[in-house]
């Protein structure tokens, strides 16, 4: 197994967040925003910066955080819009060696929303397309349980990709997306453990109303057991850090100031390297 974070929570330039992952002495980071554009959508003489500067780190990008049928993309959205996204992002992850890219589902239209069976209909064909451009493309689409119609449970993301039937998408499992989406994080990773091929670490306690973040292991995420129990059952993947302390991007909740997204990051950091210390010093 291996450690990554999504980096934008610990800067918004390159440098900073590849400092905060030689802090942590982590090797992999997941790639989202640089300089505040998803990494997907930034200038080619940007893409060319960060791949060289990635390089002269020794480190390595484990995953793309697309917007791919995110939550600020709903089914009513154009569709060549992902496609797009798509294409150009194949390249790149085929020039850094990165397998893996994060996609959600499309939420369903706040202003003109359409009925569910056309809803899931629609996610479904829309997938199939990307699923088979990814395929051809040799990289993995990772969809997350979070925005959109197959993170609306466990069973409608088995159900998303067995409709696609792609070996080209798999599951990234968000461990603390169930909580703020009212739905049990423990069950949830069982439902959908086949397909998992990585991890997203973050935690929250169950409010009503207001998401409350918290530091991994101390909220309602199953933080610790899911991560024992995918170690024992001998997942080696990736487990990817989203603290969601200092800033909350898709909130648009910024950091006080850029030391205080470094600090919260490393720290919470080094706590879930203590989760998984302890997990394997449990199963030794």
């Amino acid at each position: 197994m291996f450690y990554s974070g999504i980096s934008d929570e610990a800067g918004k330039s390159i440098e900073a967040q590849i400092a905060a992952h030689q802090e942590l002495g982590w090797e992999h980071l997941e790639l989202r925003l640089v300089n505040g554009t998803n990494f997907t959508m930034v200038s080619d003489e940007l893409f060319e910066e960060v791949v060289e500067k990635v390089g002269a780190a020794g480190m390595k990008v484990s995953c793309f955080g697309s917007a791919i049928a995110n939550w600020a993309r709903p089914i009513t959205c154009d569709a060549n819009i992902d496609v797009e996204d798509l294409a150009r992002a194949i390249p790149r992850m085929q020039r850094l060696g990165t397998q893996f890219i994060r996609v959600m589902s499309y939420p369903n239209d706040p202003k003109h929303p359409i009925d569910e069976p056309a809803w899931r209909d629609e996610a479904v064909k829309r997938m199939k397309t990307l699923a088979k451009m990814a395929e051809d493309g040799g990289i993995t689409l990772c969809h997350e349980n979070c925005s959109g119609w197959g993170g609306l449970s466990a069973d409608n993301s088995n159900i998303l990709l067995g409709e696609v039937n792609s070996p080209a998408l798999k599951v990234v499992f968000d461990t603390g997306n169930p909580v703020t989406y009212g739905q049990d994080a423990w069950d949830y990773y069982q439902t959908v453990f086949n397909d998992i091929v990585y991890v997203h670490i973050k935690d929250a306690k169950k409010t009503e109303g207001e998401e409350l973040y918290t530091y991994c292991g101390e909220g309602d995420g199953y933080v610790p057991e899911i991560v024992a129990d995918l170690l024992a059952k001998g997942y080696d993947g990736g487990f990817s850090i989203e603290p969601h302390l200092a800033a909350v991007i898709h909130t648009g909740q910024g950091a006080a100031s850029e030391k205080a997204l470094h600090d919260s990051y490393v720290e919470y950091g080094r706590r879930f390297m203590k989760i998984v210390e302890g997990a394997k010093a449990h199963s030794a």
